[in-house]
Formats: structure tokens, sequence, C-alpha cells
């Protein structure tokens, strides 16, 4: 059996998913990722908000960036969610960026959005990822891997308190 089928980065479903919609192995894209992160350096908002761009977020963009990933099978706890990886989604959104990275005490970036809600994707600086919606702030995994795991197969994300 060729090793690539026998053991997996991710669970089944997020593998399947992630192949689905062209991811593979190996997948780096660094000139994309560039390119994203030369737009949002370049963005600012109206009010001088500017977009934390780091070598986690680069790294997210160039292996996974692009991608349109279509959840198949059911939801553990909540529905799971469909996602285009694509930083672009954010990039009138570095003020809220900015206000979650202070409460975090990180930088944060965007990520891409979950397609049926338009909930924000968003990494930090070590890596971890949240989703951001008109609901609040979510915290969705430690690392890319675990939160594209969870938004495939309808994991509950934990909600973001002040405190």
């Amino acid at each position: 059996m060729h090793p690539d089928r026998t053991t997996t980065r991710f669970p089944v479903p997020t593998d399947a998913a992630l192949r689905a919609a062209g991811w593979q192995p190996g997948r780096w894209d660094i000139k994309q990722a560039e390119i994203w992160a030369d737009a949002l350096r370049e963005h600012t908002s109206p009010a001088g908000h500017r977009h934390a761009v780091f070598p986690a977020a680069v790294e997210a963009w160039a292996e996974f960036g692009g991608l349109h990933i279509t959840p198949t099978g059911p939801g553990r706890q909540i529905a799971p969610a469909a996602v285009h990886l694509d930083p672009l989604h954010g990039l009138h959104l570095a003020r809220t960026l900015a206000d979650l990275g202070r409460a975090l005490d990180t930088d944060v970036s965007p990520l891409g959005a979950e397609t049926d809600s338009h909930s924000l994707l968003a990494i930090d600086a070590e890596g971890r990822v949240y989703a951001l919606d008109h609901t609040g702030d979510w915290y969705l995994g430690p690392t890319i891997d675990q939160a594209l795991a969870a938004l495939v197969s309808g994991v509950e994300p934990v909600r973001l308190t002040a405190g």
C-alpha cells in the first residue's frame, strides 16, 4: 500500500475534504502566499489600522490558501463548515483583527472565511486559529490542522470570553 493511504496527517473525513479541494501533502504555493502578504501589508484602513503578517500566517496560506473545502459528512456537534481559505476575506477587517490580537496579546492575521456564515477565519502568531462572526469570537484549535478538522467534522468551537 502507498504510505499516504494508510497514515494521514488528518482524520479521514478532513483528509478526504482537503484532497477533494485540491490539497495534497507537500502542497506549497509560497508565491501566492507572498502576493497575499503584500496585499495585506499594503492595505491601511481609513482609520489607519494595518494588518499583521507573520510566518505562521504565510505558511498556512502557502499550504492551504485558495482551497474551497466542502465537508461531505454530518457534523458531530454542529453543522460542518464549508470554508474558503483566502486571507483577502479579511482585508477590510484590520481593526477587528487588531482588537482580537490585543485581547489575546498576540498578532492576528486573516486566514479565510466560512462560506455559509461568512465568519472570518483568523490565525495568530503562534498558529492558533479563530473564527469571528456576529455572535462572537471563537477558538477553533491550537493548529491549523486541528482547526480544519474541527470545521470539517462539525466540532463545536469554544467561545472566547473577555476576561
